[in-house]
């Protein structure tokens, strides 16, 4: 067990949006202070980078967006690159989620957007089958895995990937300091990026949170300590697993 009693915790998320988040619901049960301060963000690619791929977005009939971010992106390059988006483009998205995001951009109209009932890609497999001689275009990030592509091959679609955004280290405010009792992490960038932003870093007594398998590893590989990790059978969210370490904490220091 951590020797301090943990009083500061740093989440390593954009604040979220309202008041309502179970993080708060924590902080007020053990008496905690809370700050949010994400350790990675994305970034879009710039316009050269993105000419530099030879793709012209006006030769493509569907986009497959597999996630918010994904949209963001894409309708980002399109305004730069002044591409008015035709009203028959049609648009394939891995969940209603995400296709009810498009609203923000488009004049949301149901013949031309499908969306996976499943939050997968195998979902859309009618709407593929049934628009199978459409020109996909697919937006994905610098760093991503190839299931998408592989149920796309196996469909034999006509498709090109193009590489819009990527994930890098945030900004620190020069001369930060990480004074927290415990920090918690949500993926391997983000461990990588407090390396690189506080080299001088040694955890000693603050506990190390994380979610993810490959979350944990990095914290491991890196030389840490972890002392909270999610999901576990009983603690299926990063929340639920905070609660139990807090608990324990505080008991010891009572």
């Amino acid at each position: 067990m951590n020797a301090r009693k943990v009083k500061r915790i740093l989440i390593s998320q954009p604040k979220p949006n309202s008041e309502k988040s179970p993080y708060y619901d924590i902080a007020e049960k053990y008496h905690l202070s809370l700050n949010f301060y994400p350790f990675i963000k994305v970034e879009r690619v710039s316009s050269k980078e993105f000419r530099q791929q030879r793709i012209n977005i006006l030769d493509y009939t569907a986009i497959i967006f597999t996630s918010r971010t994904a949209v963001d992106n894409f309708f980002s390059i399109c305004e730069d690159l002044k591409i008015v988006i035709p009203e028959s483009m049609k648009y394939f998205c891995v969940s209603e989620t995400v296709a009810l995001y498009l609203q923000k951009y488009i004049v949301y109209r149901k013949r031309k957007i499908f969306f996976s009932q499943t939050g997968k890609i195998e979902g859309l497999n009618n709407s593929f089958t049934k628009h199978s001689k459409e020109k996909f275009l697919f937006p994905v990030p610098e760093e991503h895995n190839d299931d998408v592509s592989h149920f796309l091959d196996q469909k034999k679609l006509d498709y090109n990937k193009s590489v819009m955004y990527r994930t890098v280290s945030n900004d620190f405010p020069e001369n930060a300091k990480l004074e927290y009792d415990m920090i918690i992490f949500f993926s391997p960038l983000g461990i990588q990026s407090l390396v690189k932003n506080f080299p001088d870093f040694i955890q000693g007594d603050i506990a190390i949170g994380c979610f993810g398998a490959t979350t944990a590893k990095a914290v491991e590989e890196a030389g840490f300590r972890l002392d909270c990790e999610a999901p576990q059978p009983e603690f299926p969210s990063m929340v639920a697993a905070l609660d139990a370490f807090l608990k324990e904490n505080h008991k010891h220091h009572s």
